[in-house]
């Protein structure tokens, strides 16, 4: 059975030095749901989790779990399993052990464990791995000897810790695909830290984004992704981030797909149009990422377009060429406060 978790308020300081690892941090999830904490490094997604665990004490707050407020339980009696960016497997015990070593902690009788071993291990499709070793096995494999481990508690709530960070890009991008397979056929309430903004749209029913302790916005990526809350979010998500073109109070926002040759951009409406002076150009994955300064569109700034395959206008390093931005994809960002706001254009 799937549960809602929830944290109100929840804060979470050290006492050396006086940090404040998370700082009033209120989210929801649903339930089933596959919520991912998508931050920097140090920005207190994992401090949010472990506490969220129990394996660490909130300062200020609660945690709700089924609508039951668990501060004060310890981690076995708060329904959640955990999987942790080590894997933390026994490496004198066979994979069966090591699946089934929870439920031995829990003085479960040993055909009730085996059996439930045996379950876990063919739903993540390593059954024929159970009386090897973990150095017998490739980081794949161990990902999921530990996710097997989590999940044979049953538990309500899965919570993950960059589970493949240990992996390389290949099997990541793979594993990644069984994870959200997997997800969705336990049902099972997860949230998942990662710092990698791929993993956390591939996988997010929605992100939480999180940094210097605070959540900085919370919903579905492609949402988040399109309409930033402030510029953190803005330049922390996207590989180019948006661009940011200083326009007196405001900053002027818009992904690198975004701008485009204005011959491209039809119609003699809503757009704005600069010059681009391109510096140097990149041929990524089929795209090709234009780097140049653009003038037309408040102070001069440095800019990268990312233009798809299809997109053949001939462009130069050095050469000067019209390009274009519908209106409807401009965001505009406070200057002092970094927060989204609802100005509206100048035309030049």
């Amino acid at each position: 059975m799937a549960l809602e978790v929830e944290v109100r308020g929840l804060k979470k300081q050290y006492h050396h030095g006086d940090v404040q690892a998370v700082d009033g941090v209120d989210i929801r999830t649903r339930e089933g749901e596959y919520l991912v904490l998508l931050g920097p490094s140090g920005c207190g997604k994992t401090t949010l989790l472990r506490t969220i665990a129990g394996l660490e004490e909130a300062t200020e707050g609660e945690v709700l779990i089924g609508g039951n407020v668990v501060n004060g339980l310890p981690p076995r009696a708060r329904q959640v399993a955990m999987v942790f960016q080590s894997y933390a497997l026994y490496p004198h015990k066979t994979v069966q052990q090591n699946i089934a070593f929870p439920l031995k902690a829990e003085k479960m009788p040993k055909d009730e464990r085996e059996r439930r071993a045996r379950w876990a291990a063919e739903l993540l499709g390593i059954e024929s791995l159970l009386a090897r070793k973990p150095r017998q096995l490739s980081g794949g494999e161990r990902q999921r000897v530990a996710l097997a481990r989590a999940l044979v508690r049953e538990p309500s709530v899965f919570l993950l810790d960059e589970p493949l960070s240990n992996l390389d890009a290949k099997l990541r991008a793979s594993a990644r695909d069984e994870l959200k397979q997997f997800q969705e056929g336990v049902g099972t309430t997860t949230i998942y830290v990662t710092h990698d903004q791929a993993e956390a749209m591939g996988l997010g029913d929605r992100i939480a984004v999180m940094y210097e302790g605070k959540l900085r916005q919370i919903g579905p990526p492609r949402e988040v992704y399109a309409d930033p809350a402030d510029t953190f979010v803005a330049t922390f998500l996207g590989s180019p981030p948006m661009n940011l073109v200083e326009r007196g109070d405001h900053l002027l926002g818009f992904r690198p797909e975004n701008l485009l040759p204005a011959e491209l951009i039809s119609g003699d409406g809503d757009k704005i149009t600069a010059s681009l002076k391109v510096a140097r150009i990149e041929y990524l994955s089929g795209d090709r990422h234009v780097y140049g300064t653009l003038n037309g569109i408040g102070a001069e700034s440095r800019v990268v377009a990312r233009l798809p395959a299809t997109v053949t206008t001939p462009l130069e390093a050095g050469e000067t060429h019209e390009f274009a931005i519908n209106e409807q994809d401009l965001r505009f960002f406070d200057a002092e406060t970094g927060k989204q706001t609802d100005a509206q254009p100048v035309r030049t």
